[in-house]
Order: C-alpha cells, then structure tokens, then sequence
C-alpha cells in the first residue's frame, strides 16, 4: 500500500479534508458528482457486487454503502440489520454467521449474493479503479425507545462494544485490502450519524475524512463549528429557508468541508441540486443523473411535482413526530468542545 498522506492539520482540531468529494469541473461547468446508493440501486438488488460494479460502469464517482457487522465479526454491506426485505429470511444479521449468510441470495432478480466490505475493497483494488471512491455509511445497533428512555446501562454498553467492533474490524479491513495506488484515505469517507461515534473514528480511522450523514439541520450546523467535518444530508430538508441557510453557511466553509445529498431521484431535483452547487448527489440511478448533468440548462425554470411536495411534507411531520426517539437514541447534541479534543488527539 502507498504511504499515507498526511491530510490533518492537528493544529485546527480538524479531520482529514475530503478534497475527492469535491464538485467537478467540466466542459459544461461545475458539477455535483455522481455517488451510487447501494451501488446502482435503479437497475440491480441493492448494496451486491453487481450494484457496485453497474455503478462503476456507467461511470459513477462514487459509491455509497452501508455496514454492519456479522455474529463472527465480518463487515458486510447491508443497509438493515435484518435480513428480512433483502433476502427474506426473519434473522438478525448480527445473530448470523458469515458462513450461513453467504449461502443466501436476493429475493430481487438477479439474485445475488450479500458481499463483505472485504469484497468491495478487493474489486475497486483493481488497476485502473482508482478515481472510484466510498462513503461507508456506519449502521451502530441503536437501543429500543424504552432502553434508551430508561436509561438500560446493560444494553447500552452491549450496543457500545458492537460500535467499538464495527469501527475497529472497518479499520482492519481497510488494512488488509491493499489499494493499487491512491491510499484507502483518500478514497474513503467515513459516515457517522451522531458525534458520540467520532471518538471512534478518531481511535480506528484517525487518517480518514469524516462526514456527519443526517435530517437534522441544527445537529448538522453545529458540525461546521469543528473543521473538516462534511456533510451528507438528507436532500427533502433542505428544501426551504433553513435549508437555504445551512446551505449557505457550509459554502462559507467551502475550502474545509463538501456537502452531499441522498436520496435524490426526481430528474427536477437532481437540476435543483445542481443550482445549489452541492457537491455530491447521492442516487439510486446515477445513470439518470448523469444524462441530467449533461443537459442541465442553468436558465431552466424547475418545476417539482405535486406528489415530491406531498413527501417532502410529510416528511418533515415524520421528523416532528419521530425526532425526540432519535435524539434520545443517538444524543441531543453536539459537544463542540469534546469532539475537537478528541479529534486533536
């Protein structure tokens, strides 16, 4: 493996710059770039070797998938902790060997097998792959609404030592999965979506850019008081003044930080996210986006349709009504003070 890079400034109290997720120059001007999620989710079953490579093919920038961890300790690529919708088997991943999960397939022609993160390294190894780069987006095992509310010590502190696991066994594998050229953190953005884990990428994966991945626009803007952190945000939030206006404190820190959206499927959202100079669109047809980019017309008027509003809306109703669990379950804020120490550290 090439030598790392240096790419912290200890000094700042900043995580490594994520320079790769950049928007794009091109000949028809600056561009958000093309990120798969799940890999080429439109055309194949979702987080496969096959989503991964269609996604290389058609030429995505990036990929965007999830992890979890194994009851043998294998770092597979899942987005959920059960095996359920993808594979239909009613198991917990992490009640489930490597050995037995490798024998399933999608229920989603063509049915393919669940790869580990191991997999996914060794194919963007190969010669010739080296621009293609990774937001793993870390799934830590979060506690029931009565644990959390109760404050259950034993559960968790088992959920802990999972997370601890899980970032640990992501660093051994990034070490062991030796890239052709371009070192791993320079490839690689690291996805965290409460602040109690960066202590954890700060101990396993001190060398890698770090993204806040989220809904929340106050627990996101308090990011950009540390240096360097990204920001992956869920596109529907910020439609509207206040996400206008995050929108405008992050390009203020341009030079330090990119911003990515997910999911972003509508062609005329794909255009808005385009006008809003973001720099990576997170999709589940980067094959769309792509055509889009191609023929985006700065002086289009957009028009969205009336069902995107319906979700968007609802979506923000979801947010009210689900937002006390999962600041309950992943912490209410951000401890600005405490993450700079650790990521001085």
């Amino acid at each position: 493996m090439a030598e790392s890079v240096p790419l912290i400034d200890k000094s700042t109290g900043g995580t490594p710059r994520a320079s790769f997720t950049f928007a794009k120059d091109t000949p028809l001007g600056k561009r958000p770039q093309a990120i798969a999620h799940r890999g080429y989710k439109a055309a194949y079953p979702e987080n496969t070797m096959s989503a991964f490579k269609g996604a290389v093919e058609i030429g995505a920038h990036g990929i965007e998938t999830d992890l979890h961890l194994t009851k043998d300790q294998v770092v597979v690529c899942s987005h959920d902790p059960t095996l359920k919708r993808c594979f239909g088997k009613n198991e917990k991943l992490v009640d489930c060997n490597w050995d037995y999960i490798k024998t399933l397939r999608t229920v989603q022609k063509p049915h393919e097998p669940m790869p580990r993160l191991k997999d996914l390294l060794e194919y963007l190894a190969t010669p010739g792959l080296e621009d293609t780069w990774l937001v793993l987006d870390i799934k830590v095992l979060l506690p029931s609404f009565t644990d959390a509310l109760l404050g259950n010590k034993a559960v968790q502190t088992k959920l802990d030592d999972y997370a601890d696991d899980l970032f640990r066994l992501i660093a051994a594998t990034l070490a062991e999965v030796k890239p052709s050229s371009c070192p791993w953190n320079q490839r690689v953005l690291v996805g965290c979506w409460a602040a109690k884990y960066l202590p954890l990428c700060a101990k396993y994966l001190p060398e890698y850019p770090i993204t806040y991945i989220g809904f929340s626009l106050d627990y996101a803007r308090q990011f950009l008081k540390v240096p360097s952190v990204n920001i992956n945000m869920f596109q529907m939030f910020l439609v509207g003044p206040r996400g206008n206006a995050l929108l405008r404190e992050v390009k203020k820190k341009k030079a330090d930080r990119s911003i990515l959206l997910w999911t972003v499927n509508e062609e005329s959202w794909m255009k808005w996210s385009i006008r809003q100079e973001v720099d990576g669109v997170i999709t589940d047809d980067p094959k769309k986006y792509l055509e889009v980019c191609k023929s985006y017309n700065k002086d289009e008027k957009l028009s969205h349709s009336r069902a995107s509003w319906k979700a968007i809306f609802m979506m923000h109703m979801r947010a009210l009504v689900y937002g006390f669990s999962f600041r309950l379950k992943h912490g209410y804020w951000v401890d600005v003070q405490q993450v700079r120490k650790y990521l001085e550290n």
